[in-house]
């Protein structure tokens, strides 16, 4: 697999399960969870692995550019 040297963002929440679940957003329907941290950011990265297999994901990831993210939370 070919390497590409581009920090893509993720996201990762513990749910209440005690499962954390990892949602790369620059990629559609590139998520996945495990028991630990460390499970999930493994299987987040084969996953990534696994959706670069098609083209047209490639090719969005050799366009991305990284840009400031945040993350705000609000009362409702």
């Amino acid at each position: 697999m070919k390497q590409y040297n581009v920090q893509l963002p993720i996201f990762v929440e513990k749910g209440e399960d005690g499962y954390y679940v990892v949602e790369c957003p620059v990629l559609k329907g590139c998520y996945t969870q495990g028991k630990t941290l460390d499970e999930a950011l493994k299987n987040i990265r084969e996953v990534i692995d696994l959706v670069l297999e098609e083209e047209r994901n490639r090719e969005v990831v050799e366009s991305y550019r990284p840009r400031e993210l945040s993350l705000h939370t609000i009362t409702v």
